[in-house]
């Protein structure tokens, strides 16, 4: 906002008359520079309705000044408040002296009250309390004896569930022992096997025979004696073109000879009718050619004069030079090129044979990877399934070991209990502990049971007590409960926020895959609705930017305005002495008004 609109908002609040009729642009020279805003920004601060007179108080204000009264301003005013508040401070202090003695008289009575008050209460509240010990000691009494009869039933009937604990336990320990010492003989046909170990192995021994058997025959029948040799004849070696010039070793395999004398006479008999046919080519070639000579010679003969015979002459000596020519390039041609020519394309005859046999030696190899495939795929079962067993019985074994370690361990561990057993029961029988002919509220030093269970409630906050008592064990165990009872209240709250947070972490998941994704299977990186908001927030700074620029330029304009109209300067100086100093305003308007009327009074 425009320092000159801010300026008269702030006039429209206050209730100043006619501010609706000022404009905030005719202000804005007012508040160019530091000063003239940090003015502004006090003025709207700290200017409010209570700083501005109503209709009445001026008209009572001007009704003071016609009825000629002086009026106390500034330093006489200030002497004046001075004198009164004197006297009120005066009479303000003896009043109060007379009330603080009647204050503390008061305080001491109310002292003396509470004292017997205190007194009177404590002695009530001994009375009460020594009532109250001799009721609590009959109650204990009472309940003493309850409680003893409830402890006997409590211990009869835990005695009774640990015998009958004790008797499920043999008989659960005979069952087992039962599964691990039971001989072949007590199991029979019809009783089922425990472990892996039980079981007989003679059927699945029986089974892996036959099948080894079986594709050992298979094997046999499928590879032959000879089959390795047959399928690797497939080498490079033996499908070499033939070259007819070169003459090969009779060392050789019979048919491989064969096969290679077969090919040669091919090639031979190929070379020699391409010869042929070459030369006949040629011959009718050179035929249709001189043919053709012959009767563009004549034509030529027909239509030319008789006078170029000279001419003719040189032409036919120039033509003989290059038949000569032409002959010895074509004995060159049929001499060194065309028979190397069909030689290489003799040699391209066998291509179709080789080609067939290696086609051959393929399937052969595939059949033959085919079949071992499948001896390969029986085999790997047979060990898959030997290993597979193994491995079971390893398994078995292992748990057997862990079972027996196990089972040490109990033997162990209820040996030791029952020498503690043993130990307490000796110590339960010692008259000291057992009879006594008043009860004992501490606990004795030779009860070890005690005093471990003691330092076990008790953990790692251990007090330095002489004396140990059953009320502060009876203590101790109602604050573990009570721990207990505050653990697992924490562990519910603790297990429902974390479903909570859970749950929230679930819909955040979801919000965030809906919003990198869209609905689509792809992956967005830019969000659409962000990128339309940074779009309008670029759109709206750049019209922030051209009003910025706007305004400055307006500025500059009223600047130049201002500095070239004397008027106008002397509006802005009137309105700067009326915001900061309105003597030096009056005294201006009244030499002006003094100007005026003088002006006046001349004309």
């Amino acid at each position: 906002m425009n320092c000159g609109n801010q300026f008269v908002e702030r006039l429209k609040a206050i209730g100043y008359p006619k501010a609706a009729e000022l404009n905030g642009e005719d202000f804005d020279w007012l508040f160019e520079t530091v000063e003239e805003r940090s003015f502004l920004e006090w003025f709207c601060g700290n200017v409010n309705e209570q700083h501005v007179l109503s209709e009445k108080e001026l008209q009572d204000f001007k009704t003071l000044l016609k009825s000629g009264k002086p009026i106390l301003e500034e330093k006489a005013l200030d002497e004046v408040l001075k004198t009164c508040k004197s006297l009120d401070s005066k009479a303000n202090s003896q009043q109060e002296g007379e009330l603080q003695k009647l204050e503390d008289e008061l305080q001491a009575l109310q002292k003396m009250k509470n004292l017997k008050i205190h007194r009177r209460n404590k002695l009530q509240m001994m009375a009460s309390s020594n009532s109250r010990m001799l009721q609590k000691l009959n109650d204990e009494a009472e309940e003493a004896v309850k409680t003893l009869k409830e402890k006997q039933g409590i211990l009869s009937m835990s005695n009774n569930n640990i015998n009958n604990e004790l008797q499920s336990i043999t008989e659960g320990v005979k069952k087992l022992t039962s599964f691990f010492t039971a001989s072949d003989s007590e199991q029979g046909v019809g009783s089922h096997p425990v472990f892996l170990s039980q079981l007989a192995l003679d059927k699945y021994l029986r089974q892996e025979e036959q099948s080894t058997a079986a594709l050992t025959a298979y094997t046999k029948k499928q590879f032959f004696q000879g089959i390795s040799e047959l399928v690797e004849s497939s080498k490079e070696e033996n499908f070499q073109l033939v070259d007819i010039s070169n003459s090969f070793i009779s060392d050789e395999h019979n048919e491989v000879c064969e096969d290679r004398c077969e090919m040669i006479r091919l090639q031979m008999a190929y070379v020699c009718a391409q010869h042929q046919l070459i030369q006949l080519k040629a011959n009718d070639l050179s035929m249709n050619s001189a043919l053709q000579w012959a009767d563009n010679t004549l034509q030529s003969l027909k239509n030319k004069i008789i006078g170029e015979e000279e001419h003719l002459e040189t032409r036919i000596s120039s033509l003989n030079s290059e038949i000569s020519s032409i002959k010895k390039h074509l004995t060159q041609i049929n001499n060194e090129t065309l028979p190397a020519l069909v030689k290489e394309n003799a040699q391209l005859l066998n291509m179709p044979v080789v080609k067939g046999d290696f086609d051959l030696q393929i399937a052969r190899q595939d059949y033959y990877t085919s079949r071992q495939d499948r001896v390969c795929d029986q085999l790997i079962k047979q060990k898959a399934s030997f290993e597979f067993l193994q491995l079971a019985y390893e398994i078995e074994l292992k748990k057997h070991r862990d079972i027996h370690r196990q089972l040490e361990k109990l033997i162990q561990d209820l040996k030791q209990y029952s020498k503690a057993l043993e130990q307490r029961l000796e110590m339960m029988s010692d008259p000291l502990i057992s009879q006594h002919t008043f009860p004992r509220n501490t606990i004795d030093s030779r009860d070890d049971a005690s005093h471990r269970l003691y330092r076990l409630l008790e953990g790692e906050d251990q007090k330095q007590q002489l004396f140990r008592t059953h009320e502060g064990l009876e203590h101790e165990a109602q604050k573990l409960k009570q721990d207990t009872v505050s653990v697992q209240d924490q562990l519910a709250v603790s297990s429902q926020e974390q479903s909570l947070f859970l749950s929230n972490l679930d819909t955040d998941l979801d919000t965030l895959c809906d919003s990198l994704y869209c609905g689509g299977n792809q992956i967005l990186l830019s969000n659409q609705e962000l990128t339309e908001q940074f779009h309008q927030l670029e759109v709206h700074l750049n019209k922030l930017n051209q009003l910025i620029m706007d305004l400055l330029a307006d500025v500059k304009a009223k600047r130049k305005i201002l500095e070239t109209n004397s008027l106008l300067q002397l509006e802005r100086k009137l309105y700067v002495y009326f915001f900061k100093d309105e003597d030096h305003l009056k005294e201006v308007v009244e030499n002006v008004e003094h100007q005026s009327k003088a002006q006046t009074i001349g004309l």
